[in-house]
């Protein structure tokens, strides 16, 4: 049964948050006060009417959603300014020889063996060994001597490294020449990173290893980059980066081994606590936490504790994660993946409906979701990287079956190497990768269209998104009618 988005009050909250957030740093902040007082102004105006209108109802209802959207969008401005990373060195930059400071994410190796990381600033130093506080977070660029100790001690900790500090369009990077360890991370980020350090041994050496990390644990610095690039030619990197498809193979085989044992609401909350711990073992990504944060969400639901609508969850996880994470807001993989969910549910769903029957389902229910995701994104894809490539839709419905199975068979391989037997796994894995691997490249060889005008493919997209929804509307009020002489 198809579930159609309502429009509710928390909806309407979200849109204004939305709309706070993304355009606070390209309007002025007269414009945005202006807007929020005419906003204002309805409200009053409404209430006004109060006296003087029939329909009271749905009087009150317009005023609480126009409310709803003024809270938010307040909101949303407020989140936008406690986003931005506002770097104090306090000390002029260019004299500036050493920055210390702690690591906020796991130390990533890039290209020639260097590591990089972004480090939360405590002190900056000057010349004859001047040191003053210092606030704001700077990328870090380490040598390659210093990467591999770097991701033994990992988040958490506290270094001091002497380089040379640059500023570019993305913000400070600092190009560190050396880097000493002041202080070592917690105990339970030691652990952390322990087990991580141990997952990563565990598929070291297998031409497969690297994917399996980067679908597990995120950890691409062992992933072929020339794997990368055909994902991407084929419009699915989407798939290498974790997200709700991901996490949703793990919850999938949580409810499988403990929902029949433990009963729904039992296995559920068991599930959210696990999940947690697994988006703390993996590290903070946006896509990653808003799919964690829906779980636990619709773990809520399950309880009787909200009600069982996916926009309004959605909204909800949107409202909490900029609450919490605002500086998650602004990467580009927070926006799309929002923007694919809102897609899948708008569009997606009444597509899906309105070609019930003409195409096999197992076909239907992903086709129907690619084209909603991809309808939601294709805005921003185009902004962001200045292609479209619809031959993802296509591609995407081989590749996640069968990159469900790869994830599927890399936490098999874990347990069998527990008992020394992950060898008898290696070979059907290996046959799986480099059939994934072919059918990137083959669907990669179909031309991507490139896009110079983002707002054309935008504009097409509301259109063609627009026209799902109105036939889908009339073809229901159309049954609706037809109801009562059947």
């Amino acid at each position: 049964m198809v579930i159609f988005p309502r429009v509710t009050p928390v909806l309407c909250a979200a849109g204004g948050a939305a709309a706070g957030f993304y355009c606070s740093g390209s309007s002025s902040p007269l414009w945005l006060f202006a807007v929020t007082v005419v906003l204002a102004v309805v409200l009053c105006f409404f209430q006004s009417l109060f006296p003087l209108c029939r329909d009271r109802r749905l009087l009150q209802i317009t005023v609480a959603l126009c409310a709803a959207f003024t809270a938010g969008l307040v909101f949303g401005i407020g989140a936008a300014g406690s986003a931005r990373n506002d770097v104090r060195f306090g000390i002029p930059e260019e004299k500036i020889t050493a920055l210390e400071g702690v690591l906020l994410e796991d130390p990533r190796i890039i290209s020639g063996g260097r590591a990089m990381a972004v480090l939360s600033l405590r002190r900056s130093a000057g010349d004859e060994g001047l040191r003053v506080s210092a606030k704001g977070e700077v990328t870090v660029f380490f040598p390659e001597e210093n990467a591999l100790k770097l991701r033994e001690f990992g988040r958490g900790t506290a270094v001091f490294t002497e380089g040379r500090l640059r500023y570019s369009q993305t913000g400070w990077t600092y190009s560190a020449q050396s880097m000493h360890i002041v202080k070592t991370a917690s105990v339970v980020e030691r652990m952390r990173t322990g087990i991580r350090l141990n997952l990563i041994n565990r598929f070291d050496g297998k031409s497969w290893g690297g994917l399996a990390l980067a679908l597990l644990l995120g950890i691409k610095d062992n992933l072929d980059t020339s794997l990368s690039v055909l994902y991407r030619n084929a419009g699915c990197s989407y798939i290498l980066a974790l997200s709700g498809m991901h996490l949703a193979v793990i919850a999938s085989l949580i409810a499988f081994l403990l929902k029949k044992p433990l009963g729904l609401k039992v296995s559920a909350v068991i599930g959210a606590l696990l999940i947690c711990l697994y988006c703390f073992l993996v590290g903070p990504m946006p896509s990653l936490n808003r799919a964690a944060l829906m779980y636990i969400l619709g773990v809520l639901v399950i309880l009787g504790a909200l009600p069982k609508e996916p926009m309004s969850i959605l909204s909800i996880s949107f409202l909490i994660q900029i609450a919490v994470t605002p500086s998650a807001g602004n990467s580009l993989s927070f926006i799309l993946s929002y923007l694919a969910l809102a897609g899948i549910l708008v569009i997606g769903q009444p597509l899906y409906s309105l070609l019930a029957g003409k195409i096999p389902d197992f076909l239907l229910q992903p086709l129907t979701a690619s084209c909603g995701a991809f309808l939601a994104t294709s805005g921003v894809s185009c902004y962001a990287f200045g292609i479209l490539i619809p031959m993802g839709i296509v591609t995407g419905l081989v590749l996640v079956p069968l990159t469900t199975v790869f994830m599927i068979g890399s936490m098999v391989c874990l347990l069998l190497d527990t008992f020394s037997l992950s060898a008898l796994l290696n070979m059907p894995m290996s046959l799986l990768y480099q059939l994934m691997e072919k059918t990137a490249s083959a669907a990669g060889r179909v031309p991507d269209i490139s896009v110079s005008a983002p707002f054309i493919p935008l504009a097409l997209s509301i259109v063609l998104s627009l026209l799902i929804v109105i036939f889908e509307n009339k073809r229901r009020a159309v049954l609706l009618r037809l109801r009562p002489f059947s």
